[in-house]
């Protein structure tokens, strides 16, 4: 297993970062200003985008990984790669996330605690409604991890 940063052509990797934010205008706010990484097996497995917030947080804005290979470890993989990485220059680790009993588990599962919401986010910002496992998504949830 090998994680690597992505410098160019981010948008080659546009149906991996699709799964996690649906909406590619959204991803367009992002993508160019964060730092890329793809975590490869083989082959390309998952992929994470992460921007500086300031005051020493770093924001996971965009993890994903492929489908058939979920549950294998290799969000996990990227979560604590980041948090290696830049663990000197930084203190917090934050995602922002719908409040969904799909992702908001699997955070806590790698050392995030819920920090803060910002109401009706899905619905102020999409052109459509979100929907994960059924649920339909209003409230943006941020979890944080000391790092």
């Amino acid at each position: 297993m090998k994680i690597r940063e992505v410098n160019e052509n981010k948008k080659k990797f546009i149906s991996l970062l699709l799964l996690a934010d649906e909406q590619e205008s959204m991803v367009d706010r992002y993508l160019e200003k964060g730092t890329m990484y793809v975590l490869e097996d083989s082959n390309v497995k998952a992929e994470c985008v992460v921007t500086e917030e300031g005051n020493g947080v770093l924001e996971i804005k965009n993890i994903a990984v492929e489908p058939k290979n979920q549950g294998k470890g290799y969000g996990k993989a990227l979560i604590d790669f980041l948090a290696s990485k830049y663990a000197d220059g930084y203190s917090v680790l934050q995602v922002g996330t719908g409040d969904s009993p799909l992702t908001i588990p699997f955070y806590e599962k790698c050392g995030f605690a819920r920090s803060h919401s910002i109401p009706n986010f899905f619905t102020d910002n999409y052109d459509h409604p979100i929907y994960e496992d059924g649920i339909q998504l209003i409230d943006m949830v941020y979890l944080q991890r000391r790092i």
